[in-house]
Parts: C-alpha cells; sequence; structure tokens
C-alpha cells in the first residue's frame, strides 16, 4: 500500500479508503448501495487492515446513523489501527429546524451524535458535507477549530464545495489562525472530471488533497456496462446509474472502450484501470471504494501496486475528455499561461 499525505498536513492516508456508505442499508437510496451487516463489516474491515489501507470514510446522514454504528462495531479492538473520516451538514431529522447545517449548533451535536454511534472519542478527519450558505462562515470555521483544540477532531475538511466555497473558508481561517481544511472530498472519475477545472488548481495553490467519492463514475465503469449489450438483469446499476449525473451514452462508450483497449494491454480488469487512471491525477490524496462483498472489495484492491503508460493515460485522456464551461474553455487556449496542473 503507498500511504499520501493529506493536503496541508502531516498526516499519511493510504491511497486506497473504503467507503462504509454500504453499511446499513436503510432507505431506498441507500440500499441500492449496498446492506452490510455488522459480521459482514468485521470481515470486510479486516480485508482492508490486512492490505494496508488506513482510511475508513462514512457520514451521519449514511443510513441515517446506521452506517456509522455498523463501523463503530466492526473496528472494536482495532480503533488505534485506522483512521475515522466522517461527516455533517445535511438533515437527519424532519421536524427540527436546527437539526441541519454548519452552525455551531448543528455541528456540536452531530459530531457527539457520530462519536457515540462510532464508539470513539474522537474522529481522525471531520468534513462539512455540503455548503451551508445560511450560517456565517466564521461561526462554522470557529466550532471547528475550538473540535480540533479540543482534540475531538484531528483534521478538518470539506465535501462538494465549489471553488469559492472552499477558498472562502481557507481565508477566514488563516485570517484568525483557526484550523483549516486540508482536504476536499470531491466526485472525480475518467465519466465525471469537472473537479478538473477550478478545484484541482485550486487544490495544488492551496495545498488540498482530494478524497474520491464514486471514483468509478456511480457503477457505470465495473465493467458491466458494453456498447450494443444490456445490463445484466440482476444489477443495482439500475438504480445507481440513474441516481448519478446523467452521461450521453455514447460518451460513456467511448470511455468503456478506451478502458477494454488499456485492460487488454495490461491484463487488469475494467474497474482497477479507472482506479489507477485517477491515482496519477494531481491533488489526488485517496480514492473511497465501496464494496459490497469481499470480492469486489479484493478486485479494487488491484489497482495498485503498478502504473498506467503516458501513453495509456492519454488514450484515455482523450476517450473523456468533454469541452469545459466558461471562463476555462477560454483559458485552455492560453495553456503557456494555464498549464494543467502537475
Amino acid at each position: 500500500m503507498e500511504y499520501r499525505t493529506l493536503g496541508y498536513s502531516g498526516l499519511k492516508v493510504s491511497t486506497l479508503a473504503f467507503g462504509a456508505g454500504t453499511f446499513g442499508g436503510s432507505g431506498e437510496f441507500f440500499k441500492a448501495w449496498g446492506d452490510t451487516n455488522v459480521e459482514e463489516a468485521k470481515r470486510i474491515v479486516d480485508i482492508c487492515l490486512d492490505a494496508g489501507v488506513n482510511l475508513f470514510d462514512t457520514a451521519d446522514i449514511y443510513s441515517y446513523g446506521a452506517s456509522e454504528e455498523i463501523l463503530g462495531k466492526a473496528i472494536e479492538g482495532k480503533r488505534n489501527r485506522l483512521l475515522i473520516s466522517t461527516k455533517t451538514t445535511f438533515r437527519m431529522s424532519k421536524d427540527d429546524p436546527n437539526d441541519v447545517g454548519s452552525s455551531r449548533y448543528h455541528i456540536i451535536r452531530s459530531l457527539e451524535d457520530s462519536l457515540r454511534r462510532l464508539k470513539t472519542d474522537y474522529v481522525d478527519i471531520y468534513h462539512m458535507h455540503g455548503f451551508d450558505a445560511t450560517t456565517p462562515l466564521e461561526e462554522t470555521m470557529e466550532t471547528l477549530d475550538t473540535l480540533v483544540r479540543s482534540g475531538k477532531v484531528r483534521y478538518i475538511a470539506a465535501s462538494n464545495f465549489s471553488g469559492w466555497h472552499l477558498m472562502k473558508s481557507i481565508g477566514i481561517s488563516e485570517r484568525y489562525g483557526w484550523a483549516r481544511h486540508v482536504g476536499h472530498q470531491v466526485y472525480y472519475s475518467l465519466v465525471g472530471r469537472d473537479y478538473e477545472s477550478e478545484l484541482m488548481p485550486l487544490g495544488v495553490d492551496q495545498k488540498v488533497g482530494a478524497l474520491i467519492w464514486s471514483p468509478l463514475g456511480w457503477g457505470r465503469l465495473t465493467g458491466k456496462i458494453r456498447r450494443g449489450q444490456p445490463l445484466p438483469e440482476v444489477s443495482r446499476l439500475h438504480k445507481t446509474a440513474a441516481m448519478g449525473p446523467q452521461i450521453p451514452d455514447d460518451y460513456l462508450y467511448k470511455v468503456v472502450d478506451a478502458l477494454d483497449g488499456v485492460a487488454k494491454e495490461t491484463g487488469k480488469s475494467v474497474p482497477q484501470i479507472a482506479l489507477n487512471w485517477l491515482l496519477q491525477r494531481p491533488t489526488v490524496s485517496t480514492l473511497i471504494l465501496g464494496a459490497r462483498n469481499e470480492e469486489q472489495l479484493k478486485q479494487n484492491l488491484g489497482a495498485i501496486g503498478w502504473n498506467l503508460t503516458s501513453e495509456q493515460m492519454k488514450k484515455l485522456d482523450d476517450a473523456s475528455d468533454l469541452p469545459r464551461p466558461y471562463p476555462y474553455w477560454h483559458q485552455q487556449g492560453f495553456a503557456e499561461r494555464n498549464p494543467f496542473p502537475v
């Protein structure tokens, strides 16, 4: 296993992390991800630890607390061998007007609930799961700094922020000498490259490490989708692909064709190729992998220990490239002054 420093910090994270969104399966949305129980979760945690995975990611909203509860039970007696990442911001109940957002009230309450469910007295990385435009950023960042100083949180990070959301948060932290975001959990895949336009250059400039969620493009890059072939009759892709951002079929097949070509050259699987491509992109600290069973997990863990060649990277780059929105297409025309991050 390779370990990388998470952004502007001294924390080393494994390049492959495990996403516990598959734990629990409460509600139709999360059941489509998976419904791993405690015993299955214990086995998955052991496989990850044996492979050198040291980061396990969850969120309070995943199965409405069940993911954190199952992860907490699965890591009993092993807490000092791993890092825990969890998140807050989204609504956890229908009636309480304060049970949502990034206010001081909600952050503190949410963290205490997460610590109880995870059976731990601290979390290693605490994410704001989304941006809260209704709460002053000074209130949010001061609260997070207080939690870091208390020892209940080791590092803070954002998730799903726009560039100005993240930059303003960092600016406020630097103005007051508070803890700053060292990571940004983002969607990025061969069929979802929006991250590259603004957030990647920001990550390079501000030393913010990317933690990649859904690196296989909402399951589209698992090797089950092929040009001219129907989806398998029994497949969660029927639900998960519809939940994610929609992309044209012709574009998807073009990318899958390129992946198939590289897979034949390397002897690796389509998911392994897609994951390895991401690990060679700038700012990427770790890929958060979900798996509903041991077979999926072990296959995905095979994405490391080797590298695609520059020619293979270019083949995948070209197949997955799309026109970018303004002003990024304009900036691409002046690559001498706006080079792609390295």
